[in-house]
């Protein structure tokens, strides 16, 4: 039965995993829920093709997928291969922590040239491993990973006036060669609060570490069975801004997880059983006072060893982390969209134009609470300030943003805005509302990349609006039109 082919998407993050973390086949293929042959068979044809990360400024998906995928080569005669004695093998995994079964396997090929390929070593090595029976002790490198989930529990927050209770969430991030942990309480386990307690538990250990391991939670994970756990495109877009990977743990798999199990079970002990008695009316109180519990657990002494968690972070962790980029990521969300044939995008309920070419395609809308920008095949062909209020038409006037597809919003500005009028729509996707009083002035903003197969046209005239004409929350009433949508690029 043949292979269903990978996604453009997922061979760029084999590829960002390999080249730029340089993390082991065996991590990447559980980052990326794929099985370990394909990223061997990926990562050679990106070898063969001369790829590294980052990809160059040209390579879009067709051309990535022309470079990986050339005219096939024929295949040769199986070889015949002598026996692997995979007890030397485990047992040279067994004694040097940095040796691994791919640097075993390239010195098995050295002795035999025609022996077996990586993947199929490994599968006969797991296969002897399995038949052993044997429970391997997990070790963790400093600051390699860091293991996060949502506490079962929860603690109340009471309304002053009615006095009803909203039960919050508690969530637990942990170190895994120090166990130094961090707990955060959130109104609810949404996409939203998931993200920024990962952006805040980066902070709060002055660092990232290499992998992330989650307890396949709805919210990240988007479908969490055991082969195919697909990651969520806004977590995955955070981890790239941030230069970590994701590694699900295995549904049903308690050792992949045991570090954040643990720090969960420590968190409930040592912070919401001591606030049991305790009544919060806000959560900004209740996080204050999961701070100082938090920091006493940390600095708490260790039972059987020297030292604690505060301790061991200094010595280990902490020194091992990745530096935090000089921005904080941009939460934003990813909604897949087809082109109407008025060349219209609708994004929770309000409408933004693109180039006229793309018509009837599928589309990615990536929007946060200020932008929204539209991408065909990986390039961004339109942005637009998002608007927000609920009427049925109106102007937004458009952005001339810089943003980079990690989550950066490096500044914000106004250009040209357009009548509803065929004639005068750019390529670019003009805005289509025009505000009265104004005398136009300007040009295009925004054009399509080189290389993205669509059509240009000359700059069009507009006008430029302030930011009291473009937020609706700073001018005092604006002009709409029947049938506008919001400005565009």
């Amino acid at each position: 039965m043949s292979q269903k082919a990978l996604s453009m998407r997922k061979i760029k993050e084999v590829l960002r995993l390999r080249y730029d973390l340089g993390l082991l086949q065996n991590e990447i293929a559980r980052s990326c829920s794929i099985g370990q042959a394909s990223v061997h068979r990926y990562l050679e044809r990106a070898s063969a093709a001369g790829l590294s990360w980052p990809l160059p400024e040209d390579c879009d998906d067709r051309r990535l997928n022309e470079l990986l995928f050339p005219t096939a080569p024929a295949g040769g005669s199986p070889a015949v291969r002598g026996p692997v004695d995979f007890a030397v093998i485990h047992h040279q995994l067994q004694s040097n922590k940095y040796v691994t079964l791919q640097l075993l396997w390239e010195e098995y090929r050295q002795s035999q040239p025609e022996g077996y390929r990586y993947s199929r070593f490994c599968e006969l090595y797991r296969r002897w491993h399995r038949k052993q029976d044997v429970v391997l002790r997990q070790e963790h490198r400093a600051g390699e990973k860091m293991f996060v989930d949502w506490a079962g529990a929860t603690i109340p927050i009471y309304d002053r006036e009615t006095g009803a209770a909203q039960p919050a969430s508690l969530f637990v991030a942990v170190l895994g060669a120090s166990s130094y942990a961090f707990a955060r309480a959130t109104l609810s386990q949404d996409l939203s609060n998931w993200i920024e307690c990962h952006v805040l538990a980066f902070e709060f250990f002055q660092g990232t570490s290499k992998l992330i391991v989650p307890d396949n939670p709805r919210t990240g994970v988007t479908r969490a069975c055991r082969y195919e756990p697909d990651l969520n495109r806004t977590y995955l877009e955070m981890a790239q801004f941030y230069g970590v990977a994701i590694m699900p743990a295995r549904p049903y798999k308690a050792r992949d997880k045991a570090k954040v199990e643990a720090a969960v079970l420590l968190s409930e002990r040592w912070v919401i059983a001591v606030l049991r008695h305790d009544k919060f009316f806000s959560l900004a109180d209740l996080n204050q006072a999961i701070a100082k519990l938090l920091e006493r657990m940390n600095q708490r002494p260790f039972r059987k060893r020297e030292g604690s968690r505060a301790s061991l972070y200094a010595a280990l962790d902490q020194p091992a982390l990745q530096p935090l980029p000089a921005e904080r990521y941009v939460m934003a969300e990813w909604k897949t969209v087809r082109v109407n044939i008025d060349y219209h995008i609708e994004v929770d309920r309000h409408y933004y134009s693109v180039p006229y070419a793309l018509v009837g395609e599928q589309l990615e809308a990536r929007f946060t609470a200020h932008t929204v920008e539209i991408f065909h095949r990986g390039k961004r062909v339109a942005s637009h300030v998002r608007a927000h209020a609920q009427e049925p038409s109106g102007s937004s006037g458009v952005d001339p943003l810089t943003v980079d597809s990690l989550g950066r919003e490096r500044g914000r500005g106004h250009g040209p805005s357009h009548s509803h009028d065929p004639e005068q729509q750019t390529a670019s996707g003009d805005g289509l509302s025009r505000l009265s009083g104004h005398s136009p002035a300007g040009q295009d903003l925004f054009q399509p990349s080189a290389g993205s197969g669509l059509p240009t046209r000359s700059p069009s005239t507009g006008l430029f609006l302030s930011q009291s004409e473009v937020d609706p929350e700073t001018r005092p009433g604006r002009t709409t039109h029947p049938g506008a949508g919001t400005g565009a690029l």
